[in-house]
């Protein structure tokens, strides 16, 4: 979902606030991880900082990229259903325990790509087949654009700014001046705020199924430098890139037509038929312009997943052979 950001910090910073601010985060990770089969752990990159990730059994690798406002862990329920792959999933920069990296105003794109390069270096992948949902999945189609050759496969689910999509009324208010930040003290994460920015995602039915990952997800929002994060992206994306605005999104920010055209790999496009960001002609269009890509519709919001695991799991998998 789309409400986060890296920051830019020291390196100071970066250590102070991974051993203090993420507290509450790593102690709700470990108590959701020590009921499953799903594994956590860290690594370094080449380039300084460290990502954490989660990781669940073995076979062909597939990396799964979050959304913008979220951590690696909104995953959870269809990593344990994910069968027969290596499923990794890291939290994105600034969000859940990874560290925050910077991201200089005209570079937002370049640093992103970087960033997953420099993860599949340090995972000693090659190639891999990546997920990408909201935020993430923009990142996902950047990286598949950027390196094609180290993409196997593509899945995007509920990506945004992507050719007539719409901006859900919940960003549009955090893009308009000094109302995020209004918002933000009006409504502190809550359980129950959650609830209400998923009910406009059309998906408040299905996360109430996962009281522990709604508390992870609220410790995130809680955690000052998630939060600085993602208020510091927004007014980037605002301000620098124009991806939102009151009105939505930008047409000469959106990804382009020649660019999905562009994409080489196999492509599945997943999309829920409630999502905020369009309907399914929509996603139907969007498919039409990749050259090799197919569409799988659930009845269900912008995070289908959370209503449909195994039916996930099921057509990533069989994406994957």
């Amino acid at each position: 979902m789309i409400t986060n950001q890296p920051a830019v910090m020291s390196g100071r910073q970066r250590s102070r606030t991974r051993h203090t601010n993420a507290v509450e985060v790593r102690q709700v990770y470990q108590r959701i991880l020590a009921k499953d089969s799903v594994r956590s752990r860290d690594v370094e990159l080449d380039a300084g900082g460290h990502v954490h990730l989660l990781e669940v059994g073995s076979g062909s690798p597939v990396l799964l990229l979050h959304g913008t406002g979220d951590a690696a862990g909104i995953f959870l329920p269809l990593l344990n259903e994910l069968h027969g792959v290596r499923a990794i999933a890291p939290d994105l920069p600034g969000r859940g325990l990874s560290a925050a990296i910077d991201l200089p105003r005209h570079q937002y794109r370049e640093r992103a790509v970087a960033w997953v390069d420099g993860l599949l270096d340090a995972l000693k992948l090659d190639g891999t087949a990546l997920v990408g949902h909201s935020g993430g999945g923009l990142w996902a189609l950047w990286y598949a654009l950027a390196h094609p050759d180290r993409v196997k496969r593509l899945v995007l689910i509920g990506v945004p700014t992507l050719p007539e999509t719409r901006c859900p009324l919940p960003h549009r208010l955090i893009a308009m001046p000094g109302v995020g930040d209004a918002l933000s003290r009006l409504l502190p994460p809550s359980p129950k705020s959650l609830l209400q920015f998923a009910n406009f995602m059309g998906e408040k039915e299905t996360i109430a199924r996962y009281p522990d990952l709604i508390d992870l997800l609220v410790a995130g929002r809680l955690n000052p430098v998630a939060s600085r994060v993602a208020r510091e992206e927004f007014r980037l994306l605002i301000s620098e890139f124009a991806l939102l605005t009151p009105s939505g999104f930008r047409r000469r920010t959106r990804v382009r037509p020649d660019e999905l055209r562009q994409l080489a790999m196999s492509t599945l496009v997943i999309w829920g038929d409630r999502d905020p960001l369009g309907g399914v002609s929509v996603a139907q269009a969007v498919t039409n312009l990749i050259p090799h890509a197919r569409l799988e519709v659930l009845s269900a919001g912008h995070a289908p997943w959370l209503g449909h695991p195994a039916a996930i799991a099921t057509a990533v998998r069989d994406f994957m052979q």
